[in-house]
């Protein structure tokens, strides 16, 4: 699958303007962005997985373009997927520090 690289061009601009010390990760043919080896969030086709705070993963989904990661029939934990089409700057915005937030609090990989 190929990534949308003006998706990731978008996050990888906000990341470094963030502060935040961010490696970046082609895996599985998506493209991660990872702080001290968790992922933050990701771009997978045109689509970005952001990492949630569990404690905020039930209300995340009801958000505009947001669905839970489905895997195998079953819904995973720790994120969800938000649709490229629902990611103007504005939501872009809101979904980035939420997902660097919720890494924050997660032990070194």
């Amino acid at each position: 699958m190929v990534y949308d690289e003006v998706l990731a061009s978008r996050v990888r601009g906000r990341l470094e303007s963030a502060d935040l010390d961010a490696v970046e990760q082609r895996m599985f043919g998506s493209v991660c962005f990872l702080d001290r080896g968790n992922t933050v969030v990701g771009v997978s086709g045109d689509d970005l997985f952001v990492r949630v705070d569990p404690d905020d993963l039930g209300d995340a989904p009801a958000q505009p373009g947001a669905r839970p990661v489905e895997f195998r029939g079953r819904t995973a934990g720790g994120g969800v997927y938000v649709a490229g089409g629902a990611l103007d700057d504005e939501a872009l915005e809101d979904w980035l520090p939420a997902a660097c937030d919720a890494t924050a609090g997660l032990p070194p990989k």
